[in-house]
This record gives C-alpha cells, sequence and structure tokens, in this order.
C-alpha cells in the first residue's frame, strides 16, 4: 500500500512540476484555459510567478516526499491546495455554482485527498 501510496504522491508531484513549467513558458496560453488574461508584462510575470511558484512549490514537495518517504514534506502541498479549495468554496458561495467551476474543484479536491492519503501512509521523518 505504501508503494501505491508513493506512487500516486510522486505522480502528483511530477504533473504539478510540468504544470509549473508550462505556466513559466507559455503563461497566456495556460491562464486563458484557466479563465486568466494576462495585461502586459506585469500580466504575464504575475501568471509566471504567482501560479508557477504555485505549482512549483506543490510539485517539488510532493516529489520529494514520495521519493525520500517522508510525510512532513506533504505538508506543503497540502497546505497550499487546501488554501486553493477554500478559495473555490469561497468562490461557490459567492458567485454560485456554474458548470466550469466544477472541474477544478474536483482536480483540487483528489489532490488533497492524495495528499492526505500520502500523509497517513507514509514515514515520518527522522529529524
Amino acid at each position: 500500500m505504501q508503494k501505491l501510496t508513493r506512487g500516486l504522491v510522486g505522480t502528483a508531484g511530477v504533473l504539478a512540476l510540468l504544470m509549473a513549467v508550462v505556466f513559466w513558458l507559455r503563461p497566456a496560453e495556460l491562464g486563458g484555459k484557466l479563465g486568466l488574461e494576462p495585461v502586459g508584462a506585469l500580466g504575464l510575470a504575475s501568471l509566471r510567478a504567482d501560479l508557477g511558484g504555485f505549482f512549483g512549490a506543490a510539485g517539488v514537495f510532493a516529489l520529494l516526499a514520495a521519493v525520500r518517504n517522508r510525510r512532513d514534506l506533504l505538508l506543503v502541498p497540502i497546505t497550499l491546495i487546501g488554501i486553493a479549495l477554500a478559495g473555490r468554496m469561497l468562490s461557490l458561495a459567492l458567485t454560485g455554482l456554474s458548470p466550469p467551476l466544477i472541474q477544478p474543484i474536483v482536480v483540487e479536491a483528489v489532490l488533497l485527498a492524495i495528499m492526505v492519503l500520502g500523509y497517513r501512509g507514509l514515514n515520518k521523518s527522522s529529524v
């Protein structure tokens, strides 16, 4: 079971890192798919820094947790994804449900479940 958990966490980490790379290389294209349109150089830099940084941090720590079999490293992606999901719930409360909002909520809920499963299944830090 631990190998499966590590595999899921590691796969999620790699996918998050790939998202970060795409945000760094093609921020306008990926931002547009998420409903974000950059305004000038500042908008492009913000997409690269904010979303690339979000996915990069989540991916690095998830991948490290899987490789090193250390659950404490999952606290970073759990926190990031949990806060993002809370923002989605706030949007639902303020603007109501619309079909485009469902997919990112489901993706973030599944990712959060994988990270929590990893936290429960991976080894404690020896530090």
